[in-house]
């Protein structure tokens, strides 16, 4: 029972069935395009489409619009020069990651910025490098063009150095990368961000995270040590540095240690107290400056053999046409790297978004990178898409638009044109530190996985799966595997669903699994079975298997039983051992009476039972003549509850149609509930209805079934429990008439299901 102040309501209808329901209340008609109409609306073009499609290429034209000067300039203008200061440094530092000279990271923090500018839709991401797509660009790079050895015979690498040849095949893999993108924005197929699950995401990025790591070891410990890549890369770069590391220079090590300890605590406190400070203490800037300062000073690398970024020229290169030998080599790296580049950017875009309450269209986001890798990639930068730490700092400096990001990029170009040669004596190793200490968020990641394992083991699965994949066969092939593993999860839930049997809860009109609930009521004879998933062409067997565990017996058997025991019935009726009396059959025949063993139309035992030759309708529960033994069926309704069944395939449909026969063959009355217009439209359609399968089985809810079985069986509610008889109150609205319970039991208690 309820509590004594619990709210209530009472509802008093007609018992709906779908066709009296349709009968008294007639739907609104609606038109629906033909693919027809929707390719004309597509072609069709007018004044205010016009002026949409201008405004979707172009959505500066929108915000640019209500920009308040006043208000948002000076912030914009601090955001991008804080944001600038750390592009400039993360643009040295991950151009490492791509096995390039640093200065063309430069390159990648400037040009792609301009024109997402124009073409995209956050506000407050900062477009540039990104260590992932770095790394996956190097490995492409190393492969073509390796440390030991002579490169990849590609045409067009006759007469130019290494870094030049390198330059070569990342600003056309990152041409490639970008028309995949833009393509993909033009076909409107910006949902394929969607196939990426945050879980995948999280355990590739995690992979990630430990590549780069592993990748930065070199020069934070000063080691000469060659790219590597393909599977299994990261061990071949662990043994190689293993094997040197007595060769250490520990000046390197010290430097690292200092600027990494230094900035992560900096860091911490920037956490901390990020509400206080006005704008995030930019450290790895301030450290860059000193230590600068300190070797140009101390001449780091003359003295100690240290590496540093050396000679950075000054302004920008002529641009360049991509190679096309390149871009056949490199086709299968070049679209995991788009839709990595795309996914991640528009996460974080998503974000920001959704916390400063404005749209963004991910179609429009494919075209903006895919526009703006194409015109880096001719002006030698590499992939951009945007770094989690990065846009933080736009976006917690006061950015509101991305004027800071135009700004962070004029400080780019000045750093390039004007003073560029001061970061020349530049040790490599605290760009090697900063990156690692970059690497942080990433790599506390790994702490979702308890998480995952206690609430959702097969996105564990895919996460670890994800992750190990990444570490130990790539970027690229581990990306293939979670997709893999996610579409695999995806499908073992679809294809093997929890079905389940429903009771009433009793004193209401809902509907629980039985296994879950104490204080149930089952009426006897009646089954309701729910599947919560679509069912087509994979799932089908395995519907029909758990609709056979749930009723208790394959109702085909039991109708190839009942056929073969009427066969004998009629032989032995025939013969004259069987013959009919008002009690019933009586058997005449002194000697046992076989089992009929033939076999023979074995396709007639499933058609329906014929009692027309006979001279009464067999009663199957009761006892048979001459020993026949049919299995015994207490079922008379089984419902089936559609409420979570999306779609219907045409294989779905065959076999639900075979297993609806079976059991109405064998006389139980088969009911499905609230199942989807579109669906029962779609059953309509293919002819799915006949003499046997009616539309009359279908009901609008479950409660409206129940009652209706109970009406027509009232037998079903004199089931017994230890504790009583349970009482059924039924209500029911007449039309014209007033409200009235008709209590199948006791008519001066109030009752309940």
């Amino acid at each position: 029972m309820m509590g004594q102040g619990s709210k209530q309501y009472v509802v008093a209808r007609p018992l709906y069935s779908e066709d009296s329901f349709a009968e008294e209340h007639e739907k609104v008609y609606r038109h629906r395009k033909t693919m027809l109409d929707h390719i004309v609306q597509y072609f069709t073009c007018d004044a205010k489409r016009a002026k949409n499609a201008a405004l979707s290429l172009l959505p500066v034209i929108g915000w640019i619009k209500i920009y308040r000067l006043k208000e948002w300039l000076l912030s914009d203008i601090v955001s991008g020069v804080s944001t600038g200061l750390v592009a400039v440094l993360q643009g040295l530092a991950y151009c490492l990651l791509a096995s390039l000279p640093p200065w063309y990271g430069l390159f990648s923090a400037f040009f792609p910025v301009i024109i997402y500018f124009f073409l995209g839709t956050s506000r407050h991401i900062s477009v540039g490098p990104f260590p992932v797509l770095c790394l996956m660009i190097g490995s492409v790079v190393t492969r073509l063009v390796p440390d030991e050895g002579p490169p990849v015979n590609i045409t067009g690498f006759e007469g130019l150095t290494r870094d030049e040849q390198r330059v070569l095949v990342a600003s056309s893999l990152t041409f490639l990368t970008g028309i995949m993108q833009l393509v993909m924005g033009i076909l409107q197929v910006g949902f394929v961000v969607m196939y990426l699950s945050d879980t995948l995401v999280s355990g590739f990025t995690t992979a990630a995270a430990i590549h780069i790591l592993v990748s930065q070891l070199k020069f934070v410990l000063g080691l000469q040590v060659p790219g590597i890549s393909g599977p299994f890369s990261i061990i071949y770069t662990l043994e190689k540095i293993f094997n040197r590391i007595t060769s250490t220079n520990v000046c390197d090590v010290v430097i690292s240690l200092v600027i990494m300890v230094v900035v992560f605590i900096v860091k911490e406190i920037n956490d901390r107290f990020k509400s206080k400070l006005p704008v995030p203490i930019p450290i790895e800037v301030i450290m860059t400056v000193i230590t600068c300062g300190i070797s140009y000073a101390f001449d780091f690398k003359t003295k100690y053999g240290i590496d540093v970024v050396g000679y950075i020229p000054k302004g920008y290169e002529s641009p360049m046409a991509p190679n096309l030998h390149i871009i056949q080599e490199t086709a299968m790296e070049a679209f995991p790297m788009a839709i990595v580049g795309f996914a991640v950017a528009f996460s974080v875009a998503k974000v920001y978004s959704v916390k400063h309450d404005y749209t963004i269209d991910g179609n429009q986001e494919l075209i903006a990178f895919g526009v703006s890798n194409i015109f880096g990639a001719s002006f030698k930068s590499f992939a951009a898409s945007t770094a989690l730490s990065r846009s933080a700092v736009q976006e917690s400096t006061g950015g509101k638009t991305q004027v800071a990001g135009l700004l962070s990029a004029i400080i780019v170009m000045v750093v390039t044109f004007a003073i560029g040669f001061l970061l020349d004596p530049l040790p490599k190793s605290v760009l090697g530190a900063v990156v690692i200490v970059n690497l942080k968020g990433m790599l506390m990641q790994f702490k979702d996985v308890p998480y995952l394992w206690t609430r959702d083991k097969p996105d564990c699965v895919v996460w670890l799966g994800t992750c190990f994949a990444s570490i130990l066969l790539g970027l690229d092939l581990g990306l293939a595997v979670g997709l893999g593993l996610e579409l695999i999860s995806v499908i073992l839930r679809v294809q093997f669903p929890r079905c389940s049997v429903l009771a009433n809860i009793r004193g209401t009109d809902i509907y629980k699994d039985r296994k879950d609930y104490i204080n149930i009521y089952e009426p006897e004879g009646v089954k309701i079975f729910r599947i919560p998933s679509p069912i087509f062409f994979a799932n089908i067997d395995f519907f029909k298997s758990k609709l056979v565990e749930a009723v208790g017996f394959n109702p085909l058997r039991v109708l190839r039983k009942r056929n073969k025991a009427l066969r004998t019935i009629r032989k032995l009726l025939k013969k004259g051992d069987l013959q009919w009396a008002s009690k019933g059959f009586l058997t005449t025949s002194c000697g046992p009476i076989k089992d009929s063993e033939d076999e023979s139309n074995m396709e007639e035992l499933d058609l329906p039972t014929d009692f027309k030759d006979l001279p009464a309708r067999i009663d199957w529960n009761a006892d048979l003549p001459a020993n026949i033994v049919v299995p015994r069926v207490d079922l008379h309704s089984l419902i089936l509850d559609f409420a979570a069944v999306s779609f219907l395939d045409i294989s779905a449909l065959k076999g639900l149609k075979t297993s609806l026969k079976e059991l109405i063959r064998v006389e139980v009355e088969v009911y499905i509930v609230a199942c989807d217009p579109y669906i029962l439209e779609k059953l309509h359609d293919c002819c799915f209805f006949d003499d046997e399968v009616q539309p009359s089985m279908f009901f609008l809810t479950l409660h409206d079934a129940i009652l209706h079985i109970l009406e027509k069986h009232p037998e079903s509610t004199e089931k017994k429990f230890d504790y009583g008889k349970i009482l059924t109150t039924v209500t029911v609205h007449h039309p014209g008439g007033t409200l009235r319970s008709r209590d199948k039991n006791v008519p001066d208690l109030e009752t309940r299901f």
